[in-house]
């Protein structure tokens, strides 16, 4: 069977037992700062901003009125910049925000020497100059494009006119304003106030620890399917080999291939998907470079492993010969493995290659003692065949053909942000 691969993910990741089929994630409290990502649409060659997604704004958050954010989307203005191109200039006039619909940009500010700095990247679905919709100001820094691309921006001037003319938009406004800013700590989270460094009989605070009103839980994914042999088979070809434990044997593999991709890309609880805004970080040139990885390993304390598709690794190794770096290896379960800084890159062909030839690559912490990571499964269930898969026996039809139900149950959690991130649009083909 050549769809059998070595699944490193299912290997590393540790299984938490699920009683109840569900798995509940308890966390501090965090505000919503509206720093997600904006979706767009594309028809005719012409981009839009979905109206509904203009909530990711900060000034936007919670606003709930379709007529007045169909408005706001449609006084959007296409722009379409090529790579070196500044769309905004720092000690300019901050007068619009800018959503960046397709492509790459660069913020790049002044060094503490005299040079300049970068300051971050911005990819598709990013926003910068949110500020510049409620008061006039100047830009802290250059935005410089890395890629061609397009973006679409708002002015201050377009915005006023519609929050003059929706009443719910000007009140919207002013209630942002006008809100005072809550206690949190530099993740986001409701503060814990503390003292220290006190002396005599000083007054302590009083505090407790906020948590999330609406915790997450993760319920059981399953992945079935029938088995169906027939009975002759059953019966006659079961030496040397016993047919049906064969057929079972390959099906559990397809299972297994099938839950580790769902673990990857699943839309409700795969990786991918579910790894927070701020720990998505963007290539810095295109394929993987050391200094991407450097930044993604960096981004959370006791990084285990980097998951990367293989072709994606072998781009790694391409940059790193390019520089006259080698990497290092490593053994996890008696396997020699390329690593960068001590940490295993495995390799897992689940992460998908986009039609452009780009790909993701994953950095995380994983147990429930690290606050990382975790799988979750059930063992225990009835005719369990492996841990959180069960094999059972549904009878012969009128064709004398013998039924088993396969089933696999599994889901995985994040514990915290942190415990993921993830480097985007990765360039395999690159020159």
């Amino acid at each position: 069977m050549q769809g059998i691969s070595s699944r490193w993910l299912l290997k590393v990741l540790p299984w938490v037992q699920v009683s109840g089929g569900a798995y509940r994630v308890n966390r501090r409290l965090s505000y919503a700062v509206g720093d997600g990502r904006v979706t767009f649409t594309v028809q005719s060659g012409q981009v839009r901003v979905i109206p509904a997604e203009l909530t990711e704004l900060p000034l936007l958050r919670g606003f709930d009125d379709p007529e007045a954010l169909d408005a706001l989307a449609g006084r959007f203005s296409q722009r379409d910049f090529a790579a070196g191109d500044v769309i905004a200039g720092q000690g300019d006039q901050a007068d619009e925000v800018i959503l960046v619909a397709h492509g790459k940009l660069t913020k790049v500010g002044a060094g503490a020497y005299g040079g300049e700095t970068a300051l971050g990247l911005l990819g598709d679905g990013d926003h910068v100059g949110d500020h510049a919709l409620l008061s006039p100001g100047t830009w802290d820094f250059t935005v410089k494009a890395t890629t061609a691309g397009t973006v679409l921006t708002l002015g201050r001037r377009a915005f006023e006119e519609l929050a003059d003319r929706f009443e719910t938009l000007r009140a919207h406004v002013e209630a942002y304003r006008s809100s005072p800013e809550r206690p949190q700590d530099r993740h986001g989270q409701a503060e814990i106030a503390l003292a220290a460094g006190h002396h005599g009989e000083a007054a302590l605070p009083g505090t407790f620890v906020d948590y999330e009103t609406s915790p997450r839980e993760y319920e059981l994914s399953v992945a079935q399917t029938v088995l169906r042999v027939h009975s002759r088979v059953a019966d006659l070809y079961n030496d040397p080999m016993d047919q049906v434990e064969q057929q079972l044997r390959l099906t559990i593999e397809a299972l297994r291939e099938r839950q580790e991709h769902e673990i990857v890309n699943n839309k409700e609880f795969g990786l991918l998907a579910n790894a927070d805004l701020k720990q998505r970080l963007q290539s810095r040139s295109g394929p993987p470079t050391p200094d991407d990885m450097d930044d993604l390993l960096c981004r959370r304390r006791k990084t285990q492993y980097f998951v990367a598709h293989p072709q994606a690794i072998a781009a790694f190794g391409r940059e790193c010969t390019k520089r006259g770096v080698y990497p290092t290896n490593v053994e996890v379960e008696g396997v020699r493995l390329t690593a960068w800084r001590g940490v295993p890159i495995l390799p897992c062909n689940k992460l998908p290659i986009s039609e452009a030839r780009t790909t993701s690559i994953m950095a995380m912490r994983l147990g429930e003692d690290n606050q990382g990571v975790v799988g979750l499964h059930q063992t225990g269930i009835p005719d369990e065949y492996q841990p959180g898969l069960n094999v059972r026996f549904m009878g012969i039809d009128e064709r004398a053909v013998i039924n088993y139900l396969v089933s696999a149950y599994y889901s995985a959690a994040i514990l915290i942000p942190d415990a993921l991130g993830v480097l985007e649009n990765v360039e395999l083909g690159h020159r």
